[in-house]
């Protein structure tokens, strides 16, 4: 087991785009990483831990904190990125759809952030951070996504409040609420497209979406935040 002095990060959604990014400048500030995703395999860096699993199922929330635990001590941070987005009109969703976006960002961001709130109240301290999505309170015609605000938009709101909840016991509750991004969720094809969509003209990238999360985890004076980190799209169109 590591020295409990080291801090130890929880990334969901680990293994590409905004997840992967986050887990190297967690590393950099000298986290330990224990990182999920379907998908994720191991690394020779001896502070990440990789858990494979789909995070909708409370099995794997349950087995990714386990391991945190067990092998570091402790949990000072849980990043919940894990998250899905299907735009299509609202009368083309298919149960399947409203399964998946819910199973993701819903399920998947309760049952892990029961658990390591119970080990943060031990510990005293702790930050939960949430990747939510500009577009849930920022909704534009062009890009159909009730489902998207159904789920992140609930996730937002439960930002705020678990923040309230915890705010006298050293636990904050933060969110990034990014604009487009610039992910391989994304097609290369579809850029330009994507960009106009954004007041400044360009697709959000992997290090403007990390800036955000990283001054949220050194700005210990900050909690219930939403912050945007969309170019603009917040502010209008």
């Amino acid at each position: 087991m590591k020295t409990p002095l080291q801090k130890v990060a929880i990334i969901t959604g680990a293994s590409q785009g905004i997840g992967a990014a986050l887990v190297d400048a967690y590393r950099k500030l000298g986290y330990a990483v224990v990182a999920n995703s379907r998908s994720i395999t191991p690394t020779d860096d001896p502070d990440i831990l990789t858990i494979q699993g789909n995070i909708a199922d409370t099995a794997t929330a349950d087995r990714v904190v386990a391991a945190a635990i067990n092998r570091y001590g402790r949990l000072d941070t849980l990043v919940n990125n894990a998250g899905i987005f299907i735009a299509k009109p609202f009368t083309e969703y298919t149960l399947d759809d409203y399964a998946a976006y819910t199973g993701t960002n819903l399920d998947g961001y309760f049952r892990i952030t029961q658990l390591a709130v119970e080990q943060m109240l031990a510990q005293g301290s702790g930050h939960i951070v949430n990747i939510t999505a500009s577009i849930v309170d920022n909704p534009d015609a062009r890009v159909p996504s009730v489902l998207a605000a159904l789920t992140k938009g609930g996730l937002q709101s439960a930002t705020k409040s678990l923040a309230i909840e915890y705010a006298t016991r050293s636990i904050r509750s933060n969110a990034v609420s990014p604009g487009t991004t610039n992910t391989p969720m994304h097609p290369r094809e579809a850029h330009d497209t994507l960009a106009a969509l954004q007041p400044v003209g360009r697709l959000g990238e992997l290090s403007d979406v990390v800036d955000a999360v990283m001054y949220l985890e050194n700005a210990s004076f900050v909690t219930g935040e939403i912050l945007h980190v969309d170019g603009g799209m917040s502010a209008g169109h």
